[in-house]
């Protein structure tokens, strides 16, 4: 690495990281939740989640581990390929993904919606694609059950 980051840089950086405080599970959790609740019937294949949430198989393969232990999300074998599976949200991964829904929103508006007018709020997803962190191939979903689409 040529360049360090500048105190700005990093200060930004810790800000993003700390509106996990909330004490509800990673916040990969509730990315998975969010995604699983989006979907039709509130299932997927693994390799659909691992899309939308934009991280390594391997990495959803223990994320999925850790909500079925959990009771959050449930296996179900495919009724027409008994290879595959799909991963199911459950009513428990439902009410978390809401409670955390309630924390988060929360923060998003004090650390970034009371602050950043929606046009820089734009210009800031855009910065982040140009950072590798693009959500622009991830489907708009329609809000449900009071919680919005992001």
């Amino acid at each position: 690495m040529k360049r360090k980051p500048s105190t700005e840089a990093t200060a930004a950086w810790i800000r993003l990281m700390r509106v996990q405080k909330a004490g509800f599970p990673p916040l990969a959790w509730y990315d998975a939740l969010l995604e699983l609740s989006r979907a039709p019937s509130g299932e997927m294949r693994p390799v659909e989640l691992e899309k939308q949430m934009l991280i390594p198989q391997y990495s959803t393969s223990r994320l999925i581990d850790r909500l079925v232990d959990e009771g959050l999300a449930a296996r179900r074998e495919c009724k027409i390929d008994k290879r595959g599976q799909f991963v199911e949200i459950t009513e428990a991964g439902r009410e978390l993904q809401k409670k955390m829904w309630s924390a988060y929103s929360a923060a998003i508006e004090k650390y970034v919606g009371s602050k950043l007018s929606d046009a820089d709020a734009m210009k800031l997803c855009g910065l982040l694609d140009r950072l590798g962190c693009s959500c622009s191939d991830v489907k708009p979903a329609v809000a449900r059950d009071g919680v919005p689409a992001r």
